[in-house]
């Protein structure tokens, strides 16, 4: 009877497992993209929303849950506020912050000659003219506290008045960028007080304190030049927040600063290869929470805050696995509840034990999906680069990966350029959706990639031509000499500081790749000099302008821009192109088509008109999968 059940039990997991499809683009933007709110204010229910992009309408459509923090069964809620601290409400109850857009600068021509009302003209003195995939039309978000009576807010008072400054921070900063201190009696901001050509060279944003009761405003981190973000309070009032030290360098070393309100203690600065992607106060107050990657991956970890005390400072690592910890979003006694990803998964709640870092899936968004997919293998190799280095490289393979047969290989290469590559899980550059294609992914932690060490991370700037380069033809290389792997089928793809790669590879691989896809690429350096919108970004990383002849470094940095070799462009390639990309403006991708067209390679532009430097529109990301996978059909 036994063997008749375990013969049944083999069956059905035959047929399971030959049921199993892999995935495709449509199947990826059906996914549910889960995002946490926090804990409730009785400390059981997890608060999270999920969106989930609707194809036909071209919307995402989101409904909200509370699940139990010990794990069961999720209940779709209307009531999320009800159920959660409003952090805008001071602690005593008596005032609300808020944001919102104030007039400050005279720009467009209808606001400089009023009789002219339906001018669309934009007129302009300094830089900071646009950024990202806005351009600047003179009004500034603030921060406004108003009284709060009967549970209604009262008149605003704009704490910026007069401020040529944004808080929250553009393009990406949100309710975080301005909080309550603990005894209602300061309202804390970011911001830098920066205007026009001053704001695009620097990234020296500070952490501003405003008095609720006199009006005066204090510059907290007035020492410190590069950025200072992210603030969070303790019920002590003790102050943590994220700092990089060098202005103009965006992707300095991120550490973790403490202040008690007369001395500032950096608790990250003793380990080199940590550079804090975000934090979470304890509940005792005497400790934090962090996320970092290392080797690979994102982790979570713990540092006490030992204060005035002769204690040293210990640096816990709690969680371990092929897998990234993407954020803390509340603590519920010896458990906080986290978002985790891997290759093959999207983001889902978890709970983690705090001493021993187990973990427990808390929710359950896409179980039923994935156990359809296929699951693609990951791989860590270590590979060594033409320096004498170690450089970690994932192999991501296809489902029913058969080391008996060969497979057509991509090498993916990274944006950034500072920018960690580990198991994150993206709905455009996603590696289980490649792989499901039937190709082999090559992806290296090259030159520049966090959680190897800060010099590791370093090495890329000024030098984007240089070893980094010579990176990925290592990481290429000592995979194509496994068997499995066929040759005459390599492909690189990548975007941003990735599709520049792609363009100096493609003078550079010596007939290793057949084909080349690059999104949203540098090609000429000069223009991209000229055109960009982020200067500080552009001077650090290129160590200065071009016109300065008496700057080695510089002229150095240009010479290495990909215009620049043409004439050794010789393979298929396929360009892509926001137009609302200001960080990489359009005429990067325009004059790289432009040149291979008129070389006569076989090429293909696809240009996305109201994309910026990604793809967020539903409809156009499916356009660019299909796009991306029929040129890797038709010319590998």
């Amino acid at each position: 009877m036994k063997k008749l059940w375990f013969c049944a039990g083999l069956a059905m997991m035959s047929l399971v497992a030959n049921a199993q499809t892999n995935l495709s683009p449509e199947q990826l933007w059906k996914l549910g993209r889960v995002s946490a709110s926090g804990i409730s204010k009785d400390k059981k229910y997890v608060i999270y929303s999920v969106g989930t992009p609707d194809l036909e309408t071209n919307k995402t459509n989101r409904k909200t849950y509370r699940v139990p923090v010990g794990g069961g069964a999720a209940e779709e809620i209307k009531n999320a506020d009800e159920l959660l601290v409003n952090d805008r409400i001071s602690p005593d109850g008596k005032y609300i912050i808020s944001s919102a857009p104030v007039h400050e600068v005279n720009i467009t021509g209808a606001d400089k000659y009023k009789d002219l009302p339906k001018s669309d003209a934009y007129v302009f003195t300094s830089l900071n003219y646009r950024h990202w995939d806005t351009w600047e039309d003179g009004k500034f978000d603030h921060v406004f506290v108003a009284p709060l009576v009967n549970g209604k807010a009262g008149e605003g008072k704009d704490i910026m008045k007069g401020e040529k400054f944004d808080c929250p921070q553009k393009p990406f900063g949100g309710d975080e960028d301005f909080i309550w201190s603990p005894d209602s009696k300061k309202v804390l901001y970011v911001t830098k007080k920066k205007f026009g050509t001053d704001y695009a060279v620097s990234t020296n944003t500070d952490l501003f304190e405003y008095d609720v009761e006199n009006g005066s405003t204090k510059n907290l981190t007035e020492e410190n030049k590069g950025y200072d973000v992210a603030p969070a309070y303790n019920e002590k009032g003790q102050l943590a927040w994220l700092q990089m030290k060098r202005d103009g360098y965006e992707a300095d070393k991120q550490d973790l600063i403490v202040s008690d309100g007369r001395t500032k203690l950096n608790l990250t600065q003793q380990r080199d290869d940590i550079h804090v992607e975000g934090f979470k106060w304890a509940e005792d107050g005497r400790s934090l929470f962090f996320w970092a990657a290392t080797d690979g991956t994102v982790q979570l970890f713990k540092v006490n805050y030992p204060g005035l005390t002769k204690m040293a400072v210990v640096i816990t690592q709690i969680t371990k696995g092929d897998f990234d910890i993407g954020g803390v979003y509340g603590q519920a006694g010896n458990s906080l509840i986290v978002s985790r990803t891997d290759m093959n998964h999207a983001a889902e709640l978890y709970t983690v034990d705090i001493e021993s870092g187990a973990m427990k899936q808390l929710t359950h968004v896409n179980d039923e999906v994935n156990a359809g997919l296929g699951v693609c293998k990951t791989e860590r190799k270590w590979v060594a680069t033409t320096d004498g280095k170690k450089m970690l490289v994932w192999v991501i393979y296809p489902p029913g990966f058969d080391p008996s047969k060969k497979y057509p290989t991509l090498l993916y290469c990274q944006g950034g350029p500072q920018s960690a590559l580990t198991q994150f899980y993206s709905y455009r550059w996603n590696f289980q959706l490649m792989a499901s294609q039937g190709y082999i992914v090559v992806a290296p932690n090259r030159r520049g990639m966090p959680g190897h060490g800060t010099k590791w991370n370093e090495q890329v700037s000024k030098d984007w031509g240089g070893q980094v380069i010579k990176d990925y033809l290592s990481a290429i290389d000592a995979e194509a000499k496994q068997p499995y792997v066929d040759k005459s089928r390599l492909g690189c793809v990548g975007a941003s500081f990735g599709g520049f790669s792609v363009f100096a590879l493609e003078a550079q691989h010596n007939g290793r790749f057949k084909t080349f896809i690059s999104h949203d690429g540098v090609f000429d350096f000069r223009s991209m000099y000229g055109t960009t919108d982020e200067m500080f970004f552009e001077n650090w990383e290129k160590g200065g302008n071009y016109w300065d002849k008496s700057n080695t470094v510089a002229q150095r940095s240009f010479s290495q821009s990909p215009s620049n070799f043409v004439d050794k462009w010789n393979t298929p390639i396929f360009i892509i192109q926001g137009g609302k990309d200001y960080r990489v403006p359009i005429e990067q991708g325009l004059q790289a088509f432009q040149a291979v067209q008129l070389k006569g390679i076989k090429s293909k532009l696809l240009y996305l008109p109201d994309e910026n430097h990604w793809v967020l529109n539903a409809q156009n990301a499916i356009v660019w999968q299909r796009e991306f996978f029929s040129w890797l059909k038709e010319t590998l």
